[in-house]
């Protein structure tokens, strides 16, 4: 359900003191009764509708920044992660994790690419194998 915005809150309280019931502003602005008797109980404790502070770390990344993530991940579908982190800079003037950028992804529905992860060949090993695929060239497994 979406919240109600600031002039809509202010709208809702105005019609309330003219003598409107909180079932007619909830059928108004199409949200639960409880939002209205919470806002109305906000109103009469602190003498204003705006939203209160609440607990938590602050987001990094602004929505737009998030669209922008999501956006050059459609266009370009096997970066990295951390190849988009590295061109995003946070709300702070810091470039954003490789983990914030996979959840903001993974948020809308999207998944990173991962690096393919193998063993490290040397010249040697390549050899090896190249000659063991020569050597079995025309092997065939008949028993």
């Amino acid at each position: 359900m979406p919240r109600l915005t600031s002039a809509e809150r202010e709208r809702a309280i105005g019609r309330l003191e003219a003598g409107d019931t909180p079932e007619a502003e909830a059928a108004t602005f199409q949200c639960h009764i409880s939002t209205i008797y919470r806002l109305l109980q906000r109103f009469v404790i602190t003498g204003s509708t705006a939203d209160v502070e609440r607990s938590g770390r602050p987001r990094v990344t602004t929505p737009r920044q998030d669209r922008h993530i999501f956006r050059s991940h459609v266009a370009h579908p096997f970066t990295t992660a951390a190849e988009t982190a590295r061109t995003v800079i946070g709300t702070h003037q810091a470039p954003i994790s490789r983990q914030t950028a996979s959840r903001r992804l993974r948020f809308r529905g999207l998944r990173n690419c991962r690096p393919a992860r193998g063993p490290v060949l040397i010249v040697r090993h390549r050899q090896a194998r190249l000659h063991w695929a020569q050597g079995h060239l025309n092997w065939n497994n008949v028993r």
